[in-house]
């Protein structure tokens, strides 16, 4: 039985079973998250050979396109919100009567009434 001539616990270059299985499922996730919001534009093979370097500015760009994305959203439907109450309890009489046009009443004609 051979016996190790290092006094360290930790396996080669620190890499234990544990850490081992995390780094390899954070991988197969970054490539899954390529995979799938490349929309088709890459495939799963493609990306497991890309070099790592290569593989991680992709995928940072996608994320960031897709944070941008939903800051935009969120901006837009913040800019586009008008309300008829506002935040201290008062109506927003513009907007009111502007939203109570649609609901006029309109008049109604009977067989009664044309005679």
């Amino acid at each position: 039985m051979r016996r190790s001539l290092s006094q360290s616990i930790l396996a080669f270059f620190g890499l234990t079973s544990e850490i081992a299985s995390q780094i390899r499922f954070n991988l197969f996730k970054q490539i899954h998250e390529i995979v799938f919001h490349g929309k088709g534009g890459y495939s799963w093979e493609t990306i497991y050979n890309m070099p790592i370097w290569l593989r991680k500015f992709t995928f940072f760009q996608i994320q960031n396109f897709y944070k941008e994305e939903i800051e935009q959203t969120q901006n837009a439907q913040l800019g586009n919100k008008t309300t008829l109450v506002d935040s201290t309890g008062k109506v927003n009489a513009p907007e009111f009567a502007q939203a109570s046009k649609k609901y006029t009443t309109t008049t109604y004609s009977t067989k009664a009434s044309k005679k």
